[in-house]
């Protein structure tokens, strides 16, 4: 029966999973208005899903990881109990942030999750010292190194534009309003009404404007190339979340010897998959809306630093958190232009502070009603 219930509570943890990081891989296509919603979230289900089915071949190191080895005495790590308050701390963790619109990390949620049920299990026992070296420190590091390294690429995309004779130029909707006003007339000593139809003309600036770019790029019309590049951009965003995320949530399922890896991860892919069609939308709005105003250019830029950062980082085993380093590039490119909301940043880095201790809670919580 505990083991049921570990699978269940796996798979609700996909599904948070899902709903709180599926969008973030497309977040600038959506921003930039490359695309709406809906082809946003679709492109990213479809990448994402495959991400987490080539985790099965590339992917063995996190889910090593993340089933606690190294942490804690092994014969706890076969304990369904433990898994079990892993996964549920860190479910609750991730659907409460998903449900206040808040894009905090599944892998820090993990983190807090493993460090609060090891404690109550075993103590002092607890290997700190790895869970700040193999853990901590790529989760501090990984949001500042992305809003570096995309701060300085877009200011060398923008010289290497400029060179190759592509301008940018800005497009303002027009509307116009037709008013009809009322007046009396007074002619040959009668009384007459009469309407006067009034034409008026009204830029519509803000959301109603957008950045397109004039010219070619070995031979290709700059904007249609632009284009095409952010798509793939956001496509390997979100193949590499669903290569780095699907096994640190297998991991937990290493206790159940008559389910495969190869069917866990399929049984997670799916759970995330739902999680993000599903329930997906505020968080999106807020890393595609909130954090910074892009053009088609700069949402390219944002996708591809954290495309690469967490494709490395993934191959390298190291359990970086595709939020923070989405978020820290889109920051990135926000202090170049000078547009970053300081008030949005500053909530979501509240969030990241509290993920930890709040997933921790929980699963010292539950591990000790079970245990």
């Amino acid at each position: 029966m505990i083991l049921i219930v570990l699978f269940i509570v796996a798979c609700f943890l996909a599904y948070s999973n899902g709903a709180n990081d599926n969008f973030k891989g497309v977040a600038t296509l959506f921003g930039s208005g490359t695309t709406n919603y809906k082809g946003a979230i679709t492109w990213a289900t479809i990448t994402t899903f495959l991400g987490s089915v080539a985790a099965i071949y590339l992917a063995d190191t996190l889910v090593k990881n993340f089933s606690g080895k190294g942490l804690v005495p092994n014969e706890l790590i076969q304990d369904p109990n433990f898994a079990v308050a892993i996964a549920l701390g860190a479910g609750i963790t991730v659907f409460l942030a998903t449900r206040i619109g808040m894009p905090i990390s599944t892998t820090h949620s993990l983190v807090g999750a493993l460090f609060g049920s090891g404690v109550v299990a075993v103590g002092s026992a607890f290997n700190f010292t790895k869970l700040g070296n193999t853990f901590l420190i790529p989760l501090i590091v990984s949001p500042l190194m992305a809003a570096v390294v995309s701060l300085l690429v877009y200011v060398l995309f923008r010289r290497l534009r400029i060179a190759c004779g592509v301008s940018k130029e800005t497009y303002v909707y027009v509307s116009e309003e037709t008013k009809l006003t009322p007046q009396i007339q007074n002619k040959d000593n009668s009384v007459a009404l009469e309407v006067i139809r009034q034409k008026t003309t009204r830029l519509s600036v803000g959301e109603r404007s957008e950045e397109r770019y004039q010219g070619k790029f070995l031979g290709i019309k700059a904007q249609k190339l632009l284009d095409y590049a952010h798509y793939l951009s956001a496509g390997v965003v979100s193949f590499a979340r669903g290569l780095n995320d699907t096994p640190k949530i297998v991991g937990l399922l290493l206790v159940i010897n008559s389910l495969s890896i190869e069917w866990g991860m399929i049984a997670v892919a799916l759970a995330m998959a739902i999680g993000g069609i599903i329930n997906a939308k505020k968080v999106g709005h807020t890393v595609a809306k909130k954090i910074t105003p892009m053009n088609h250019g700069q949402g390219f830029t944002a996708n591809l630093i954290t495309g690469l950062l967490v494709t490395t980082a993934s191959i390298h085993g190291m359990p970086v958190s595709t939020t923070h380093v989405s978020v820290g590039s889109i920051f990135g490119i926000g202090t170049v232009t000078k547009k970053a909301d300081v008030k949005t940043v500053r909530n979501i880095l509240l969030s990241w502070l509290l993920t930890l201790p709040v997933a921790a809670l929980f699963s010292a919580l539950v591990y000790w009603i079970l245990a």
